[in-house]
Order: structure tokens, then C-alpha cells, then sequence
């Protein structure tokens, strides 16, 4: 017999869909008809699986232990260890700007995946957990039902706040606030041209997954539909440092939605200005967009959590460089807008 006693981080999930996960080898057909047997129960009951999980239920599994392995992963969830030196500099640098029982918000750096595209990549999941094993807020036989997980991607070169979820209740408040677009993101950057006015810009995109990339055109179809609105901090008669608000969130949608309006971002190699790139990348030695996730707002079930990042030294250096920095900049960056 095996007894599980439910932690904060398994709660919040109907009972099926966990023994789906831990029984990862089993038909959910067959763990319906032990749930009907009652060779499982929940706190010394029969259950139908659909009921919800709190923190200190108790599941017991009443398998012979050969029964028990052949339907469990058989293995325990491993860390990557052989993290390279880059990334193992980076994990312990992880710079965490708010954290608590459920939620943690990171400050990704440029060229840190959000999420692995390969297998063999490390990407900021990766260091999410193993920043918690490293903690003892997590311990390797929790991945067999649960895994923490990031909430939002960023672009590989797009840094700022990425929210992540340490528990179901966490991800389930995050995704859902995603999803709905009850959040407000704001992220900063630079284009090239003087921009004078707040502005919301709208259309819709198409994407090019070939080529992963996207094209915004002039119409208001409701499926590829975006919305981005701007506000012009400061200028130097060239480029513009902008406050972006995203109203929808799309692939992209930033980088293409200011390029279409012939005011693309400074360092965007894939929509931007090839000329302009060139200059920043001779003078500042610039590689990649200049566009970071600057703050986020999030009204979710119990609390209100309100983010900011800092702007990456580099950003910070262009600024005070082509003259875009000055008192009182930050606090126009902060401003409600």
C-alpha cells in the first residue's frame, strides 16, 4: 500500500488528473475502475477522481509494490547537472525580484531561453527548478506529479519579468491571467525615428512559421487581431525610448507591430533597420533587439503583485549614450500611463 500526502504544490488539482501523472504508466480507464474498487481512496473514501485536492489529503494506493512500480515512471526526475559554465553563472545570478508560496517573478537576462526548443537546451525552467531543489522548496520526487513552470515567454533576446507558478494554484492564477489579459505588461525599447504622441496602434498578424516570423497588416480580423499602445518618454531627434503596453500578446507582436508603422526597434536584426543596427552594433557592440520587460501588474484571486524590472546595464549604457537618460526619466518610466 502506498499513502501520498498532498503538499501546497499538489493542491488545487482534481484527483484523476494527479494520479494520471504520478500512474503515468496506467490507462486512465484503468485508474477509474481502481478508483470504483475503491483500491484507491481519498482520505479513507471512495472517490469519483473528480474531486478537488487540498493541501494534507490523503491518497492511498492499495497495489502490490511490483503492480505499483510497473504503472509508476520507475525513475526519479532528474536536474540537468552539466549545465555549462555560462549557464551555471547565470542560475547563480537567477535574479529574483518577488517570490512567495506560490509565485516567483525572474528577471531574465538576454539569451536565456524561456523554455527549452530542444532537448539538449537549458532554458529558464530548467534553472526554475533547479533553483528551488537548490532551496529545498522543492525535492526531486515532486517532478514525478509536478513541475514548476514559467507563465509567459519572452523572445531568447527579449529580457525582463517572467512569471512562473510554484505550485498548481500558482500556475493556475498566472495562466489564467494571461489568458484572460487581466494583466498589465508594460516593456521599454528604443526605435529608430522621433515619436511625439501616446498612441494605440492596432491590426492583425500573420505568421510565417518557416521562417518564424510575422507580417501585421491594416484590418481588425477578431482571430490575428493585436493592439499596442505606446508612450513616448524621451527623444534625441533620431531614436525614441518608448513605454509599450501590450493590449494583446502575440509572437512578435512588438518588434513587427512598430516596424509596419516604420518605426522599428533598434537592434532588430529580423524587422528592424539593417543601417541603424550596424551603427549601435559598432558603437555599443549591441546584438540584439533593445526591448525588455519592464513591468507587470497582476490582480489575481488573493493579492495583488506589482513588478518591476531593472533596465539591463547595456539598455541603461545606450540611453546615457545617444543622450535618452536624464533626471527624471525613471520616474516618467514608472509613471501610470
Amino acid at each position: 500500500m502506498k499513502e501520498i500526502i498532498i503538499s501546497n504544490k499538489n493542491a488545487n488539482q482534481r484527483l484523476d488528473k494527479y494520479l494520471a501523472k504520478y500512474l503515468s504508466n496506467a490507462p486512465l480507464s484503468f485508474i477509474y475502475k481502481m478508483l470504483r474498487k475503491k483500491n484507491i481512496t481519498l482520505n479513507g473514501k471512495k472517490s469519483d477522481g473528480k474531486d478537488l485536492l487540498k493541501k494534507d489529503d490523503v491518497i492511498k494506493i492499495f497495489f502490490a509494490d511490483e503492480t505499483l512500480d510497473k504503472f509508476t515512471k520507475g525513475e526519479q526526475a532528474k536536474v540537468d547537472n552539466k549545465l555549462s559554465d555560462y549557464y551555471k553563472k547565470i542560475y547563480k545570478e537567477l535574479k529574483v525580484i518577488y517570490e512567495d508560496e506560490d509565485y516567483i517573478f525572474i528577471d531574465k537576462p538576454v539569451g536565456l531561453l524561456t523554455q527549452k526548443a530542444k532537448n539538449d537546451d537549458v532554458s529558464l525552467n530548467e534553472l526554475l527548478i533547479a533553483y528551488l531543489i537548490h532551496k529545498g522548496d522543492l525535492k526531486i520526487e515532486d517532478l514525478d506529479t509536478f513541475k514548476p513552470s514559467v507563465c509567459n515567454r519572452l523572445d531568447r533576446n527579449t529580457s525582463g519579468i517572467v512569471a512562473c507558478g510554484k505550485t498548481i494554484k500558482g500556475l493556475q492564477e498566472l495562466s489564467k491571467g494571461f489568458k484572460d489579459r487581466t494583466f498589465d505588461k508594460y516593456y521599454i525599447t528604443v526605435v529608430k525615428g522621433v515619436l511625439t504622441k501616446k498612441e494605440t496602434i492596432s491590426g492583425s498578424l500573420t505568421k510565417d512559421n518557416k521562417l518564424n516570423k510575422v507580417s501585421v497588416k491594416d484590418s481588425n480580423e477578431l482571430e490575428e487581431y493585436i493592439s499596442t499602445k505606446y508612450t513616448p518618454i524621451a527623444n534625441n531627434g533620431k531614436y525614441t525610448l518608448l513605454k509599450v503596453e501590450l493590449i494583446t500578446g502575440k509572437t512578435h507582436q512588438i518588434r513587427a507591430h512598430l516596424a509596419s508603422i516604420n518605426h522599428p526597434l533598434i537592434g532588430d536584426y529580423k524587422y528592424g533597420d539593417s543601417k541603424t543596427n550596424e551603427y549601435f552594433k559598432s558603437k555599443y557592440k549591441l546584438k540584439s533587439q533593445l526591448l525588455t520587460a519592464f513591468e507587470l501588474n497582476c490582480d489575481l484571486e488573493d493579492k495583488k503583485i506589482n513588478i518591476k524590472s531593472e533596465i539591463p546595464k547595456l539598455f541603461l549604457s545606450i540611453l546615457k549614450g545617444e543622450g535618452l537618460w536624464e533626471p527624471g526619466i525613471q520616474e516618467d518610466l514608472e509613471a501610470k500611463h
